[in-house]
């Protein structure tokens, strides 16, 4: 077998990925496994733990590719630091340290961190684009499709469109730094209060509450939307150069004042400039579709980059966008990089010093549902719960589902993980919280007492594949949790008069109240029995017994911490957190039968 290594790291969520013959074997953000959130460094632990999880060493290894091209990179930031002097001299020479620290040495460094790889081993680089480009198209279940990928910024493109055919991706035009999507969303998000590169989920999130009143202020002073789907921004009101805020002083003064500070309150401003700002993100993002369709004519499209996970404007590019269907890689970011770095390596041709494999579509795509982390025997989670000297009891699945059933009925939140860890930012039901979305105060509860964050953030569904149609808006399947669709009208409930700003939370919008947004949509996953069998028959437990197919489905994880890998994240978390229950593997365990009421190392000690 031929094994082929991708790494991403050093900017933001480090990760490696592991190829077999082509099949995905294993991939790992580093965040997971150093508890560090969002962890840049270079992915060390997740280059060991996909070895150890293919029982493999380096010196098995046929081709090592990283994600971009560090030299091209550097001349980059040098060009633009140095040539926006004396606000970008600045800036460089605070980035400097980190290119001298090892940033340019990325063959040393991969060499060092993998001892026994043969010598002879190719190490190859793609450019970051190429790699998320990779990353959205061969995975995918299509044979041809278009790709956009869409971030804030890499070497130097921020936006690009390709043809995806047979295992070939051919690049056809891009945006270039410092025009950007993803750096005008993240402006606003940090105007906002929130941390760019983490806090574009709350943003998404708020926007729902406000009104669109200033979309066309954003069009005709900070961003021009072509007609032929590119944009440009306007830099005097943005500053790509800072590190914390991204914004100018003109920029504060058009808004109505300097940045939010993130204990300071949400003012109405706040709603309204999330909501225009996702309004124009969604423009800006069906007038990129419409011209890779008519610059490929495909079918379908293939999507990846920080601003793919925006699964509000994914789902209108579903709805009204011009391709047949979509495809969007499940850990978007840069994360997904390590694996698109990976597969190019694979299927790239020879000239270029790929292995030029051939490829074969999956019917649904390569993925293997997102599980691709390490995961712990039942054994081994024993052993960690004696460590702590845990009450549990050990379970068969039938009593295990009744048991977790029983405590969702009752009003309990449930901590739940099971086998391999996901991929990406999303618990797909693995490593999840599992509430009632039928409880008008679940919402609420599960974001403050459990999630320790904002009131105002949604909670997704997770829903029968089969009767997804019945509850929601969606024809087809929304697997990894990136596409928004409508709440059904069946499940309406109307609302007399309307509230203003974050009082709309209040309201009961339909029957499945803990999972509608404001405006009457939700965040869907559809389970199948293929790819998440036990989940799968956690939700047919709950249909038969309340007949609702619905479970709200939250990551593991609190404000500032990453998505738990262990049974001993896990039991930290559970402890230190209000979770009711907690299931791991065949496990069962009560917080009142436990010995600790908190446990060192927990998320307070860390940074949101």
């Amino acid at each position: 077998m031929r094994y082929v290594l991708g790494i991403s790291g050093l900017y933001h969520d480090s990760a490696a990925a592991l190829l077999g013959d082509g099949r995905i074997l294993a991939a790992v953000q580093e965040e997971r496994l150093s508890r560090r959130k969002n962890d840049a460094r270079f992915p060390l632990r997740a280059i060991r733990s996909c070895l150890d999880q293919a029982g493999i060493e380096a010196a098995d290894l046929s081709a090592v590719a990283f994600y971009e091209k560090p030299i091209l990179k550097f001349s980059r930031t040098l060009e633009v630091f140095l040539g926006w002097a004396p606000r970008g001299g600045r800036a460089f020479a605070r980035t400097i340290p980190d290119w001298l620290g090892g940033r340019l040495d990325i063959r040393g460094r991969i060499r060092a961190s993998l001892p026994g790889l043969p010598s002879g081993c190719p190490l190859l680089f793609t450019t970051h684009h190429e790699a998320h480009a990779a990353s959205a198209f061969l995975p995918s279940p299509f044979p041809e499709a278009a790709i956009l990928t869409v971030d804030g910024v890499g070497e130097w493109a921020t936006t690009a469109i390709a043809r995806g055919s047979g295992g070939g991706i051919e690049p056809i035009e891009e945006i270039r730094f410092p025009h950007s999507l993803g750096l005008l969303y993240s402006a606003f998000t940090a105007y906002c209060g929130f941390r760019v590169n983490s806090g574009e989920y709350k943003l998404m999130g708020l926007a729902p509450y406000g009104e669109p009143t200033w979309v066309e202020t954003i069009l005709d002073e900070l961003v021009c939307l072509n007609d032929d789907g590119s944009f440009r921004l306007n830099l005097e009101y943005l500053d790509p150069l800072a590190d914390n805020h991204l914004t100018q002083e003109r920029f504060h003064e058009r808004f109505g004042g300097p940045p939010r500070r993130p204990e300071d309150s949400l003012e109405r401003r706040h709603l309204d400039l999330a909501r225009s700002i996702q309004v124009v993100t969604e423009r800006a993002m069906l007038g990129l579709a419409r011209r890779a369709h008519e610059q490929t004519g495909a079918r379908h499209l293939c999507l990846a980059g920080g601003v793919a996970l925006n699964c509000v404007a994914n789902g209108r590019l579903l709805r009204e966008g011009p391709f047949e269907g979509l495809w969007i890689q499940p850990a978007a970011g840069d994360a997904g990089a390590a694996l698109g770095a990976a597969l190019a390596a694979w299927h790239g041709p020879l000239e270029r010093g790929g292995l030029a494999a051939p490829r074969t579509p999956s019917p649904s795509d390569a993925m293997e549902g997102g599980f691709l982390g390490p995961e712990e025997t039942p054994e081994a989670i024993e052993t960690c719960l004696k460590g702590w000297d845990a009450v549990w009891e050990r379970l068969g699945t039938d009593a295990l589902l009744d048991r977790v059933v029983e405590a969702l009925i009752a009003g309990r939140v449930v901590g739940w993980v099971q086998g391999r860890l996901e991929f990406g930012p999303r618990a797909l039901g693995h490593r999840s919280i599992l509430g009632d979305p039928r409880s008008p105060d679940m919402q609420s509860r599960m974001n403050l007492k459990v999630k320790f964050r904002e009131s105002f953030r949604p909670f997704a569904p997770a829903v029968l594949a089969e009767r997804v149609s019945e509850f929601f808006g969606l024809e087809g399947e929304s697997p990894y949790m990136l596409l928004v669709a409508p709440v059904a009208e069946s499940q309406r409930i109307p609302v007399a008069h309307e509230a203003e700003g974050l009082d709309r939370l209040k309201q009961l919008r339909s029957r499945l109240p803990a999972v509608t947004h404001v405006d009457g949509s939700a965040r869907v996953q559809t389970v199948d029995p293929a790819r998440n069998p036990l989940f799968h028959a956690l939700l047919r437990r709950f249909e038969s017994a309340t007949g609702c197919p619905v479970l709200i489905n939250t990551s593991f994880n609190v404000r500032g911490e990453p998505v738990v890998l262990s049974t001993d994240d896990a039991y930290r978390c559970f402890i230190n957190s209000r979770i009711d229950v907690l299931v791991v593997g065949p496990c069962f365990l009560e917080r009142e039968r436990q010995p600790h009421t908190s446990l060192p190392g927990s998320f307070e000690a860390l940074p949101d």
